[in-house]
């Protein structure tokens, strides 16, 4: 009997790389396993790509409890600690306000309306702690402010 596309389980979230960042693009509804899966495989390819930063696209979730706040909190702190920078981006207004609802600091993560301006973010964070300036990269960003 064929098993209905709602009934598949992701076991893995692909993470991307691109240049120093890493990029994940989460597109299906966040359970516990996956979560943790998600800890261990990025952890695991900040240090074998030497990734300075990680970029989190969860404009898909829809909803995110509890642990999978607290999973998020500690993926950022793990790749602070591995030496890597984290950004999440396409925060819904709904995730938002049921986070701050639970209580939930996200210490750590900083955000980004969508991922050109948490690229944007990063690459400027990443410039500055190298004692690059902007002047001296010969880019400027620009962030709108809405």
């Amino acid at each position: 009997m064929p098993v209905a596309r709602s009934e598949l389980k992701v076991e893995r979230i692909p993470i991307l790389k691109m240049g120093q960042f890493l990029l994940v693009t989460i597109q299906v509804d966040m359970y516990d396993r996956l979560a943790m899966n998600l800890q261990d495989d990025l952890t695991e390819k900040i240090v074998s790509t030497s990734a300075k930063a990680v970029l989190i696209d969860i404009s898909s979730l829809d909803i995110v409890d509890s642990f999978i706040g607290r999973m998020l909190a500690g993926i950022a702190r793990m790749s602070s600690i591995l030496d890597a920078q984290t950004v999440v981006v396409g925060m819904q207004p709904a995730v938002a306000i049921t986070l701050v609802e639970l209580g939930l600091s996200l210490d750590g993560i900083k955000t980004a309306l969508n991922v050109d301006r948490g690229m944007a973010l990063l690459r400027k964070s990443l410039r500055l702690s190298d004692g690059t300036s902007d002047d001296e990269s010969g880019e400027s960003f620009f962030i709108e402010s809405n």
